[in-house]
């Protein structure tokens, strides 16, 4: 587990470790969600990046009769 210190301006450093394996750029925009007591930051990927990862996901499930 990586442990970072919040500055006095609220700012805090992504571990280069983390930064590496997600592929992390300066500049990036990242959604910051406060959930069940935490803070997550989820990378917003770039259109190029997000192409095709839904590739695979089941599309025959039930649609809503309103839906069609």
């Amino acid at each position: 587990m990586n442990t970072v210190t919040i500055s006095p301006k609220y700012q805090v450093v992504i571990p280069q470790r983390i930064r590496e394996s997600l592929g992390l750029y300066p500049g990036q925009k990242v959604h910051v969600i406060q959930y069940e007591g935490r803070v997550e930051f989820v990378p917003i990927l770039p259109a190029r990046k997000a192409r095709g990862f839904l590739k695979g996901i089941a599309t025959d499930v039930p649609r809503d009769a309103d839906h069609s």
